[in-house]
């Protein structure tokens, strides 16, 4: 209940800030971009450092990095609802993500430490997982009742409660725990890993406005592709690297890997676009915007358990495939977004892509963390939990550049129109979900996850036998 506690709160966060982005816009006058990078600024900072986060608390441990976790997010939201302008706010959303990045990952690590038998570890993770779909139940109404009503910079304030009670609980239930053999700091790792991530969202994301071709832009694609290529030959000879590469030797870990970036740039482009989409193109207030979202967040919040209780009992390829087809489904029946387009047509394919995204939570992440040593909990979940922000970033970036070289001089009159090839993107998503899905469970693919175990794990054999 406690790790479940943290994850909601950056739940809220995240379907909050979108619902609030039209009015923060008209606030501070903010063009498209603007947008993304109080969405991606957030996201950007946590998948960079979630990985870190995972194994300083297996060095220094679990519970403290969890506590100064929940302490700096609450701090960073308390200074977002007063933020002066565009720019602060993004600074003060980094502070956010800075908190955030220490929760989720050490959260999954204290709940793999727990709860050591598969079958349980798998269902425990489903109702984990279910908590995404609360905060997107909760975040949508709640966040907008507080935009019309109180103003945008209130949505922040809701944060803070709960992270002091997820404080105290932490410090009164949460026993300490550390991996056996400390872990060094990849300080050349983690610096490759943020100046990738920055680069690359950063010219996506500026591409629109300063032009493909710009040599601003050329220059932060060609860092992002230098520095990838570094990192994965730095990370090949450090002892104890950032990103261990042999996890990728397993077939399912892989492939949890992408589908996890697939399925969260799938959820991030669709919060960004219908967020847009209900308020600006249909006239929506805040409120009514983010109740018309219910369907799918009902749905995210439903199927998880039963996705994870699948998962227990027999793998994970059932709740991927319909995963897959799930979302692709919702994502295609909102590709032909107009301005008129009926609200039962929108509920609908709201619902679906609710079921799809209900199910793919509990299956990535029991293959990031199965088969894994122990002492490295923290290490593989922040594998999974990076691999999801890292889509969420992208999902924001590449939609929204999309939507921005289609729209008219900035205005939003055509945002339906220009949203299209957004949709398409996101159906490819969903479809490379479907395909890994079926690739990442085949005996083929379990053959490699067992090698990549006993390679990784000398016990894991004697344990898998016994």
């Amino acid at each position: 209940m406690i790790c479940s506690m943290s994850l909601l709160i950056v739940g809220l966060d995240v379907t909050i800030v979108n619902v609030a982005l039209p009015s923060i816009g008209r606030d501070f006058s903010a063009p498209l971009s603007g947008l993304q990078w109080t969405v991606d600024a957030y996201t950007l900072v946590l998948a960079s450092l979630l990985m870190l986060s995972g194994s300083t608390a297996d060095r220094w441990g679990r519970r403290r990095t969890f506590i100064i976790g929940l302490s700096t997010f609450a701090a960073g939201s308390l200074l977002c609802s007063v933020a002066p302008n565009l720019t602060t706010l993004i600074l003060f959303r980094i502070l956010q993500a800075v908190g955030g990045s220490m929760l989720n990952p050490v959260a999954m690590s204290i709940i793999t430490n727990t709860f050591t038998d598969a079958r349980e570890r798998a269902q425990a993770i489903g109702v984990w997982a279910a908590v995404i779909g609360v905060s997107m139940a909760l975040g949508p109404v709640v966040g907008g009742s507080l935009v019309s009503s109180i103003g945008w910079r209130s949505i922040f304030w809701i944060n803070v409660p709960i992270g002091v009670l997820a404080i105290v609980l932490a410090l009164r239930y949460i026993p300490e725990s550390k991996a056996p053999v400390a872990r060094k700091v990849d300080v050349a790792g983690q610096t490759l890993m943020v100046l990738f991530l920055a680069s690359l969202t950063y010219g996506i994301i500026e591409a629109p406005d300063r032009g493909w071709s710009s040599p601003l832009i050329i220059g932060a694609l060609s860092i992002a592709m230098a520095s990838f290529v570094a990192l994965l030959v730095c990370e090949k000879r450090v002892a104890q690297p950032l990103i261990h590469l042999q996890f990728f030797r397993s077939v399912p870990f892989a492939s949890a890997t992408l589908i996890a970036v697939a399925s969260f740039a799938a959820l991030g482009g669709f919060l960004f676009l219908n967020t847009l989409y209900l308020q600006d193109v249909r006239g929506l207030s805040a409120l009514r915007a983010g109740v018309y979202t219910l369907p799918m967040a009902a749905m995210t919040m439903i199927f998880p358990p039963v996705s994870g209780h699948m998962v227990g009992r027999r793998g994970s390829r059932t709740p991927l495939i319909i995963a897959g087809v799930a979302l692709s489904l919702g994502c295609v029946m909102l590709v032909r977004l107009t301005s008129t387009t009926p609200f039962t047509w929108l509920f609908v394919a709201y619902g679906i892509f609710g079921v799809g995204f209900g199910f793919v939570n509990a299956p990535i992440t029991n293959a990031a963390v199965s088969g894994m040593p122990r002492a490295q909990a923290g290490v593989a979940a922040g594998v999974a939990s990076t691999s999801r922000q890292i889509g969420q970033t992208l999902g924001v970036a590449v939609v929204g550049a999309l939507v921005s070289s289609s729209l008219t001089k900035g205005h939003l009159a055509n945002f339906a129109l220009a949203s299209r090839a957004g949709w398409w993107v996101l159906t490819g998503c969903a479809v490379a979900i479907l395909l890994l899905g079926v690739v990442g469970t085949s005996a083929w693919a379990r053959a490699t996850a067992q090698r990549t175990a006993e390679a990784l794990n000398p016990e894991y054999l004697e344990g898998h036998t016994r």
